[in-house]
């Protein structure tokens, strides 16, 4: 059996005044409210999505 790794992220600052592109990213993570919690499969393109916003969620 192969396992997929998975994260969890968490939307911690409101993408309000951000940057259009950030605010995309942040729709692509499939977070929506303040506080929603998204899991996801562990990728490099999802790995470099969290990075580009890192001021907006966290990793649980």
């Amino acid at each position: 059996m192969t396992t997929q790794k998975t994260v969890k992220v968490q939307l911690v600052r409101s993408p309000i005044g951000t940057k259009v592109d950030h605010r995309a990213t942040v729709r692509g993570l499939g977070l929506r409210k303040l506080n929603s919690v998204s899991e996801l499969q562990d990728t490099p393109a999802v790995r470099g999505m969290i990075n580009k916003i890192d001021y907006l969620v966290k990793v649980l």
